[in-house]
């Protein structure tokens, strides 16, 4: 029976190995097609395979180089980030792509022991005009930048 050496890559190289899996396993629903002329199930079944790969390289490797071990989950950060992510979801209609953003960055940086507020406000203003020219201008989306432009 072999030692996990290194948890944090056995779980990692795990969940990569079930990803894969459940990707071929969802895309075996369509045509593969060939190299040359790729059907729709073709790009999910090189993705499942070279996830399952990789997850199987971070499992070997986790038996043979030691690493750190797990710390324990907390729960404060990972609510903090949906919860701003559900919060987002909520008022991108009303309150816009633009400030809806801001908003989803600082909240989310609040997350981190290293939270610094100016940091997290410049993040979120470049974060948010990246995201205005790639969904609104780019993508040309249906959503208001700005409160009131419906």
């Amino acid at each position: 029976m072999r030692v996990i050496r290194n948890p944090r890559d056995f779980y990692a190289g795990a969940l990569f190995i079930v990803i894969g899996a459940a990707t071929i396993l969802l895309g075996s629903r369509y045509t593969l097609g060939t190299a040359a002329r790729m059907g729709p199930g073709y790009f999910p079944r090189i993705l499942g395979i070279l996830l399952i790969v990789l997850g199987g390289l971070l499992v070997f490797r986790a038996a043979r180089v030691s690493g750190a071990r797990i710390p324990p989950f907390r729960w404060r950060p990972t609510l903090i980030v949906l919860g701003s992510v559900v919060l987002f979801g909520a008022i991108v209609r009303p309150v816009g792509v633009a400030l809806s953003t801001v908003i989803l960055i600082v909240t989310a940086s609040a997350a981190s022991h290293e939270f610094r507020p100016r940091e997290s406000l410049v993040a979120g203003v470049l974060l948010a005009a990246l995201a205005v020219g790639v969904f609104v201008v780019g993508l040309q989306l249906q959503l208001p930048i700005w409160p009131g432009q419906d």
